[in-house]
């Protein structure tokens, strides 16, 4: 079975979820979106109004500054994949909760595991803590990161969420710098891995470009 069908099969599941209480208040579930093929794939935090109208990710005020970001580093939607923490919208855009986030877990790994991207973009800090529990995303946003998942070597660069940017001209700077990082490491074919003593306490693996 192909790229294409897993993700269809997966969208059907995701579809007919009951895995937590949150597909009782959704309109639609939204279980993401875009080429699966991908090299970058972006994981926001769940669904907004929009997004569980229309059942896709990323389609309200947020969406289209993700959209302006994307054309700023020469990339589209269609050469990406976005996807979220969760797959249906909470009540009144409250934060998931940790079980909330638990009950969607195989999903998204299912479909990192099916995409295979190169370059994984965590918008948000819910997306942020999954790779790097514990972190402050005022204090890593914009450092990117080697993480394994199932064998992989996949770049994780966490970021603010667009609907921060949307709020504070200072994180729309920010977000807009940390982006031209993502067309920075798909020019560059080959990267390596500096360990600072700090991050061998921690186990993990600072990334830099070649000069």
């Amino acid at each position: 079975m192909d790229k294409e069908k897993k993700l269809s099969e997966l969208d059907k599941q995701v579809a007919n979820c009951q895995r937590c209480p949150l597909y009782q208040g959704a309109n639609k579930a939204v279980p993401g979106a875009g080429n699966p093929n991908a090299e970058v794939m972006f994981i926001g935090e769940g669904p907004g109004y929009w997004e569980d109208q229309k059942g896709l990710p990323f389609v309200g005020q947020a969406g289209k500054l993700l959209d302006q970001l994307l054309d700023s580093i020469n990339l589209s939607r269609e050469e990406v994949f976005i996807g979220n923490v969760i797959k249906h919208r909470p009540p009144n855009n409250r934060d998931p909760l940790p079980e909330e986030i638990k009950a969607c877990q195989k999903f998204l790994d299912e479909q990192i595991e099916i995409i295979k991207p190169r370059i994984i973009v965590t918008l948000g800090r819910f997306s942020m803590n999954k790779f790097f529990p514990g972190e402050f995303i005022s204090k890593i946003h914009g450092q990117a990161r080697f993480v394994d998942f199932n064998g992989r070597r996949i770049i994780v660069i966490p970021m603010y969420h667009p609907a921060a940017a949307l709020r504070s001209v200072i994180i729309k700077k920010e977000i807009e710098k940390d982006f031209k990082k993502i067309r920075e490491f798909l020019e560059k074919k080959e990267v390596k891995e500096e360990v600072g003593e700090e991050e061998k306490e921690k186990k993990e693996e600072q990334i830099e470009l070649f000069n």
